[in-house]
């Protein structure tokens, strides 16, 4: 498993690298860019399309060195990761409206219950579908509204997937390995040009499709030696930065009258931490570090007695509603 693994990493790395500035060239000549505006930090347009060359080193890493005895699981992930990416390339093209999108993303969500990925908590079965497609539909946005500095989303994907592949090898389930370390190779070799200053956008296209891996992978992801409710709060802490990024945005702009789904604004936790007074390469690497902190703590409660489980994960929420109000407080950002 590790040669296999490893082998997957750095075939998704090298051709990320390569297929970066090809994909850059390609939004520069058909106008796929990221103008600036007034909700925006760069100065001058950025191109798009960085998600075209994530998607692609991904999936071009599980098809030379995937095993085929998990292809079928396989489809149905890739089906709906697909689906969202394509609504994300029409978004980055042509602009789409925020509830078309999320239709999409209920659609994809179907795929892949469809595919046999799905929560499995209740004795019901359409509460599991329902809690699937909030899930996926609410990880997949977050990872979108996270991608609002340089390097921010695809290193706190990178930071996750890396969390994703240990726990896979500590419960020896080999398609969430292969999955995540296609994932982590991806990225790093998109960070390359992504880091600050940018040179490249992953844009929706991107975002969108890491949002719905992430979501799969949380759901694939298994502990048979543990009990249900502990094994779910295992990847909800692995992802605990940006649900918490989402939960900041959502809140802060319900208190304020503000529509949290169409409504822009820099209110996210890196705009909060760059006027706290880091930079925005500090604020992203807080970010990161923020990240690895909550997959230390899923970690231990993959581990962990039920009882002790649940005190972990409790004192992690109430320091996630604690970070919410002090930064309401000290970095109150109009959305």
């Amino acid at each position: 498993m590790i040669t296999q693994t490893l082998l997957i990493f750095f075939t998704a790395l090298v051709f990320s690298v390569l297929a970066t500035p090809l994909v850059r060239r390609l939004a520069l000549r058909t106008g796929i860019v990221d103008a600036p505006a007034s909700r925006k930090i760069q100065v001058v347009p950025v191109p798009l399309l960085g998600g075209a060359a994530i998607y692609a080193a991904f999936v071009i890493a599980l098809i030379v060195f995937g095993d085929r005895f998990y292809v079928r699981e396989l489809v149905g992930i890739m089906l709906g990761a697909t689906l969202v990416s394509l609504f994300g390339l029409a978004d980055d093209r042509w602009g789409l409206n925020a509830y078309l999108k999320l239709g999409g993303q209920a659609l994809a969500g179907a795929i892949l219950i469809l595919g046999g990925t799905q929560v499995r908590l209740f004795p019901v079965e359409w509460l599991n579908w329902a809690l699937t497609l909030l899930w996926v539909v609410g990880m997949t946005n977050a990872l979108n509204l996270l991608d609002n500095m340089d390097g921010l989303s695809a290193g706190v994907t990178t930071v996750a997937a890396a969390f994703f592949l240990l726990l896979a090898a500590i419960s020896g389930q080999y398609l969430v390995g292969a999955m995540a370390a296609a994932l982590i190779g991806a990225c790093v070799g998109f960070l390359r040009y992504n880091l600050n200053p940018a040179t490249i956008f992953m844009g929706d296209a991107g975002a969108l499709f890491l949002g719905f891996l992430l979501a799969a992978l949380a759901i694939k992801l298994r502990f048979p030696s543990n009990v249900p409710w502990v094994t779910w709060l295992v990847p909800v802490c692995v992802l605990a930065l940006p649900l918490f990024d989402t939960t900041l945005v959502f809140v802060s702009r319900l208190w304020r009258g503000r529509n949290p789904l169409t409504t822009p604004g820099k209110d996210h936790l890196s705009h909060r931490l760059h006027a706290l007074g880091l930079t925005r390469r500090e604020a992203v690497l807080v970010c990161y570090l923020l990240g690895c902190g909550a997959g230390m703590v899923a970690v231990y409660i993959s581990q962990a007695r039920a009882p002790d489980a649940y005190i972990a994960a409790g004192m992690l929420a109430l320091v996630a509603l604690a970070g919410i109000a002090w930064l309401e407080r000290r970095a109150p950002i109009g959305a």
